[in-house]
């Protein structure tokens, strides 16, 4: 066995293999364990925070996207990372449904109310179906709400307040959704750079996003680019950035 060394940087201590011929960076293990680009560090997040409960999303050994069925993905050139979340064995965990997902497993563990509303505005609260399951709950919300109906749940926010947590979503069909992993801070220069991960459809795993426009700052995003944000499967504007109330 190879021996494994630690190496101290600003955000914590990440453990690098060691082998006869190179040094390689062991794959993270968490959101937080992400390497960041030279000059940049992570923004100050609360304790029990959503921004928090992101950063700690733990992350498949396996970086291969797989469908509800068990299938792979046929686009495996998105994906930077897959989060160690369950996707169910039906077409129902898609774009919306996987941000919906990640914040009902938050407030859930943070034992807080949680509630969607369709597109009619009734809502589909956990208190009313704790007595059928928490994958049954998922599974009616993941089927009576979405992109559109989301995107009127959530408040409209500035870009220049990007922050974890956040949400792109442009509503309708077609629809799309991503949400924002993570947000760093370059220390000299101030720029924003931010992760974004989404599911998609058919119903897949949550995946970390790379950003295949800047190789280099990949799985990062700038923040300082104009109006347009272009993931490997979707464009957003900058305008539909949207906030949880």
């Amino acid at each position: 066995m190879n021996p494994v060394a630690f190496f101290f940087t600003c955000v914590g201590i990440f453990p690098f293999s060691i082998s006869n011929t190179r040094v390689t960076p062991a794959a993270p293990k968490t959101i937080y364990e992400i390497p960041l680009p030279d000059g940049y560090e992570r923004k100050q997040v609360q304790e029990n925070s959503f921004a928090k409960y992101l950063q700690q999303l733990s992350l498949k050994n396996d970086r291969t996207v797989y469908l509800y069925n068990g299938k792979p993905k046929t686009n495996q050139s998105a994906q930077y990372a897959v989060l160690n979340i369950s996707v169910g064995n039906k077409d129902l965990q898609q774009c919306a449904d996987a941000v919906m997902r990640l914040r009902a497993e938050y407030l859930k563990k943070q034992n807080k109310p949680i509630c969607f509303a369709d597109n009619n505005s009734k809502k589909y609260c956990w208190d009313d179906y704790r007595h059928r399951g928490w994958q049954t709950y998922l599974d009616v919300v993941f089927g009576m709400c979405g992109t559109a109906s989301l995107e009127k749940q959530l408040n409209k926010k500035s870009w220049k307040a990007l922050a974890a947590g956040d949400v792109l979503i442009k509503g309708g069909s077609p629809g799309h959704a991503v949400i924002v992993l993570d947000v760093a801070c370059h220390s000299s220069t101030g720029e924003i750079i931010y992760l974004l991960a989404q599911s998609y459809m058919p119903a897949q795993d949550i995946h970390v996003l790379k950003n295949t426009n800047n190789k280099s700052l990949s799985p990062w995003y700038s923040a300082s680019s104009v109006n347009i944000i272009s993931t490997p499967e979707w464009t957003f504007y900058e305008s539909q950035l949207r906030s949880w109330p």
